[in-house]
Order: C-alpha cells, then sequence, then structure tokens
C-alpha cells in the first residue's frame, strides 16, 4: 500500500482529500497541530506535530517513512493572509519538510500552489504560458516555494509536482469568503449585500478539487497544474443560483457594494494538463455544488 503524508489535514482543503486518499488505496498519515476529529475516518493514522518545529518533523519523517507527501499546510488566516509575514514562515517550514522528506527515502511530492502566482492582468491563465507577477507577498512566496521544489527535483531525481488551486467553495469554507457570505445572507432573510457581479471566475467545488489534487499526487505529471473546474461562471450568476436554491431570489442586491479597483474582471484556468495528462474531470456542476454547500450551512452556524 502507498504510504502518504498529508499536511494540513484539517484545513479546508485536508479535510476533503482523506477520503480521496483512501479510495485510491492510500495508507493515509495525516498531520495536524490539533490533532483528529472523531467524524475523520477510522483509517486514518493521525500524528500530532508542530510543522514549525524541526525537531517534531524530523521525529515525522522517522517514524512514518512516508513514499509520497501531500503538503497543503499554509497560514490562511481571511482577511490577512495575502501580506502576512506569516507566508515567509511557511516557505521556511516547507523547504524544511522538502529536505526531511528526501532524508527519509521519499519518492514523490506534491505542493499546494496558487493562481495568485500568475499575473492577473492576462486573465487567462496557462502553465508555463501565462506570466507569473505575483500582486501579493502570499503569492510571491509560494511562487518562490515552486521554483524551489522544482529545481530540487531536478537536482535529486524527486518526482515533483504543484497543483495551483483557483477559487475553491464548498462546505467548511471560511464564514467570511463570498459564497458563505451569501448563503448566510439568505438563509437568514437578509439581504445579500454584493458588487456588480460581473467578474468572471473559475470556481471549483471543494470535494473536486481535493479529488484533483490526490490524482495529481497519485499520477507521473510533474511541474506546475492548474487546479480548476475550466469552466467560467459570471459571479452574478453564482450568487443567482445560490439564491434560487435558497428560494430567496428578492434578497440579491448587485451593485450595492463598490468593486476593488484591483479586481480583475476575468480570472479562468485553462485545465488541459489536469484533464488530459492527470486524467481528471469534474463531478460536480455548479447547481450541485452549491446545493451540498447550503444543505452544509443549515446545519451549521461557523465553519469548522
Amino acid at each position: 500500500m502507498k504510504k502518504v503524508l498529508l499536511t494540513g489535514a484539517r484545513g479546508f482543503i485536508g479535510t476533503h482529500s482523506l477520503e480521496a486518499l483512501l479510495d485510491r488505496g492510500f495508507e493515509v498519515h495525516a498531520v495536524s497541530s490539533k490533532g483528529r476529529f472523531n467524524s475523520y475516518p477510522e483509517q486514518v493514522v493521525w500524528h500530532h506535530a508542530d510543522l514549525h518545529n524541526a525537531e517534531h518533523i524530523l521525529r515525522l519523517m522517522a517514524g512514518v517513512k512516508p513514499e509520497y507527501l501531500l503538503h497543503l499546510a499554509w497560514d490562511v488566516t481571511h482577511g490577512e493572509y495575502w501580506q502576512s509575514l506569516e507566508n515567509l514562515r511557511w516557505v521556511k517550514t516547507s523547504i524544511g519538510l522538502l529536505q526531511a522528506f528526501i532524508d527519509a527515502g521519499g519518492r514523490r511530492v506534491v505542493m499546494a500552489g496558487s493562481c495568485a502566482e500568475y499575473d492577473w492582468h492576462y486573465g487567462y491563465c496557462s502553465e508555463g504560458l501565462t506570466p507569473l507577477k505575483p500582486a501579493t507577498l502570499y503569492g510571491t512566496c509560494k511562487d518562490a516555494l515552486q521554483s524551489v521544489l522544482e529545481a530540487t527535483g531536478r537536482v535529486t531525481g524527486l518526482s515533483t509536482a504543484w497543483g495551483r488551486l483557483f477559487f475553491l467553495y464548498g462546505p467548511g469554507e471560511h464564514v467570511g469568503r463570498l459564497v458563505p457570505v451569501v448563503i448566510s445572507a439568505l438563509l437568514n432573510g437578509e439581504n445579500a449585500l454584493c458588487t456588480h457581479g460581473e467578474q468572471i471566475r473559475d470556481y471549483i467545488y471543494i470535494k473536486d478539487a481535493a479529488a484533483a489534487m490526490v490524482d495529481l499526487l497519485n499520477s507521473e505529471v510533474k511541474g506546475p497544474v492548474n487546479i480548476a473546474s475550466g469552466r467560467a461562471v459570471v459571479l452574478k450568476d453564482l450568487i443567482s443560483a445560490a439564491a434560487e436554491i435558497v428560494g430567496r431570489p428578492d434578497l440579491v442586491k448587485l451593485g450595492a457594494l463598490e468593486a476593488a479597483d484591483d479586481d480583475p474582471p476575468l480570472l479562468l484556468a485553462n485545465t488541459r494538463r489536469l484533464n488530459e495528462e492527470v486524467g481528471w474531470q469534474p463531478r460536480y456542476d455548479l447547481h450541485q455544488g452549491l446545493q451540498e454547500t447550503i444543505d452544509w450551512w443549515k446545519k451549521h452556524n461557523t465553519a469548522y
């Protein structure tokens, strides 16, 4: 059985990656500084560790000796992470994790990147074609780590890949982000105040995103791969679809908020590598994803 070490196992993507890893025959070792949740699959082996502590990393690698590493852990505190100095800390920690993985005999690693690495002025983002020009410290640090990972693979022969995640939504998303803000307002009978909603984005349901990251890990594809639906959605259409499911389209107030000056009109991913080389296809369309998300929010007042 293939042994994988999953970091960020209790994060937004990590929680949805556990089942995907088990379904694909991995022996899953999950890392968290918070311990496990009882609702997680019993087959998962949990490890309590602080990844910023070098001794913890060495002890973890020596004990698990993973063949695969899926590194999702990062500080993405809502409203802060774009320019937070914690990004610098996570670059250092990720490089230490990579070194320890190599020393323990690991053979394939996939790390989570971001569409924030791209120059958003181009709108349509293709790996190896669209320029990388991050506008934030978060994007800059992700870009730097990707360069280190790729160069390390060339030098050592380690199999490496980088999943550039686009816009995620689904159960467990932070309550302050667009989809939860709109759904929460609608479910509470409050006005959903929005911008004009003409922005075009590439949204991917979280279960699809997690499965795509796991399929990338389980493949031999190397280098950056966009993790996205490849489907353009106008934000006002996404918002309207959520409102129709809830049954309160009257509460949507487009144009009530000003859009940010630097808000790009278009951000869409080319998913050819993901679809053709990795062999992944989305299982959820927008309506299915929103339905499951709304059902989850009906049962939960706050995010995980």
